[in-house]
């Protein structure tokens, strides 16, 4: 029989975490999908969220436990055809992205091309003299 040490049992403890939030039997990906997507939904269209927020919103005090599988749960959705993942502005392979990456809902085609919102420009206003 295996010996079990302290430091063990507590990866396993995290490992059970991510599996299944906090008892509420929902399994974590799943809460992270439905963080991203709501998030989503209150951005406007063409906004991107960080892994991070999601992972927050699902675990505050725990939320960098779930970094990598907010990433996943990402590509689950990029997978589904809902997100596409961006580094830099541009779409990437969330496969072979490394480093931070942001997540933004697939623009939708039929509305013409995402929106974007500019500074507006600061013009000298003339002051007539008087």
């Amino acid at each position: 029989m295996e010996e079990t040490t302290e430091a063990d049992d507590g990866d396993q403890d995290r490992d059970r975490s991510r599996d299944r939030h906090r008892g509420k039997g929902r399994p974590v990906g799943t809460e992270l999908e439905s963080a991203i997507t709501g998030l989503l939904d209150r951005r406007r269209s063409g906004a991107t969220i960080c892994p991070s927020e999601a992972a927050r919103a699902v675990d505050p005090d725990g939320w960098r436990d779930l970094m990598e599988p907010a990433r996943t749960a990402a590509r689950r959705l990029v997978d589904a055809g809902r997100v596409e993942i961006v580094q830099s502005g541009r779409v990437v392979d969330p496969s072979t992205a490394r480093g931070p990456i942001r997540i933004r809902r697939v623009p939708d085609r039929a509305a013409g091309p995402v929106e974007r919102h500019t500074r507006p420009s600061r013009r000298p206003v003339e002051r007539r003299a008087g």
